[in-house]
């Protein structure tokens, strides 16, 4: 299979250098964990180690990281040439539509002299199915657990990293801002999501690891509501929540709009959650724990008798990230009893909602990096919710 038309790492999101600084980084720690092969099948990690990135992860593919030694990239035959452009590895170990994929890779495995080492695979991943792992067993022997092995390494982003989601955040602000001058008398859910995201394409944006949760009226008040052609009426509420990609580097905002009349127990709602953003923000220090946040939101929370109505961790963290979700909650939580310390370079999302369910959503977040001293918010638009005339 030649390769000449397409060039090697031509659209990778970083140069070779630091995709080398990670592996050597993984290494270290499979190391520690007496790990001697690593199985990793999650494209987050995938892309975090070698600039793979293709919607097409839905087929096998995994990353085969030995301690010491080339690695070997099992993919299918189809996603070779997005292999060759993605990244700065020579060649792959490529299988056709009609092979097999976990007898490939354990023939890879074994052409490798790598069946008698400690081999490890991330059991808690979500691209790999029970079946995968079963048959791999099997054929291996026992297979050791690397979950939250590589996760280590994507707590806390470089620069480079932090440019990127700083960069997203730009494209989901212009998205944030097209939605909410959307929000009108007989506008439709489907108006807000077409502006939201046609805006924030045309900023920058790639494709994103979740679609909008966007709903109006009393649809607001089921929690992940999507777009499904509501129109706003008179004195109804709008929930907007979007996210924004560069590079496979998310940023993620809410805000919320009402037209017309506002009840007071939404108002008062709408304030409980500002104030407990706000307090959740003052809390993020380095050295704090990742459960300080949300004890400082959950305090205003229940003070102002909302505690039914918040359910949820207070924020989580982001960055790379492929569908099903636009965050990296799987990484690190902002949550009671995560002791894990704030460390500047850590990423999150907070977004602090309330609801009456079945009746209305108010809620407002902001995507921050953490620094020597606090955080910074990503965004610039203004937190209050947007009051429209009915």
């Amino acid at each position: 299979m030649t390769n000449e038309s397409v060039q090697q790492g031509s659209e990778s999101a970083f140069p070779k250098q630091e995709y080398d600084g990670r592996v050597a980084r993984a290494r270290a720690l499979l190391a520690k964990a007496g790990i001697d092969v690593m199985v990793v099948t999650g494209p987050e990690n995938i892309f975090y180690l070698t600039g793979q990135q293709t919607p097409g992860y839905y087929t096998f593919q995994a990353l085969v990281l030995p301690v010491e030694g080339e690695p070997a990239f099992v993919i299918r035959q189809l996603e070779y040439f997005n292999f060759i452009a993605n990244t700065f590895i020579a060649d792959a170990e490529v299988y056709q539509d009609g092979d097999q994929p976990v007898n490939f890779l354990v023939n890879v495995i074994k052409a490798r002299g790598w069946a008698a080492k400690r081999i490890a695979i991330d059991k808690r991943g979500w691209f790999l199915p029970v079946a995968t792992y079963e048959a791999l067993q099997d054929k291996l022997g026992k297979l050791h657990d690397g979950a939250g092995i590589i996760e280590q390494l994507r707590i806390v982003k470089s620069a480079a990293e932090l440019e990127k989601i700083a960069t997203a955040a730009s494209y989901v602000e212009a998205g944030m801002r097209a939605g909410l001058a959307a929000v009108k008398l007989g506008a439709s859910e489907n108006d807000l999501v077409s502006a939201m995201v046609g805006t924030s394409i045309a900023a920058g944006s790639e494709y994103v690891g979740m679609e909008p949760l966007v709903s109006v009226g009393r649809r607001s008040g089921v929690p992940h509501g999507t777009w499904r052609r509501g129109r706003i009426g008179a004195d109804d509420p709008a929930f907007l929540e979007m996210a924004a990609s560069h590079d496979r580097y998310h940023a993620a905002l809410m805000r919320s709009a009402w037209i017309g009349a506002m009840p007071q127990r939404a108002i008062d709602m709408e304030k409980t959650c500002q104030d407990g953003l706000s307090a959740a923000l003052e809390a993020i220090k380095p050295g704090a724990p990742c459960e300080a946040p949300h004890l400082a939101c959950q305090r205003i929370i229940d003070r102002a008798g909302y505690t039914d109505n918040f359910k949820k961790r207070v924020g989580y963290s982001i960055g790379i990230a492929f569908a099903p979700d636009w965050g990296e909650g799987g990484v690190l939580s902002l949550y009671t009893g995560v002791t894990t310390e704030l460390r500047p370079g850590m990423t999150f999302h907070l977004p602090v909602a309330m609801r009456d369910f079945g009746q209305f959503t108010v809620g407002v977040s902001e995507t921050v990096i953490v620094t020597e001293t606090g955080c910074r918010p990503l965004s610039t638009i203004d937190r209050s919710i947007l009051r429209v005339a009915g």
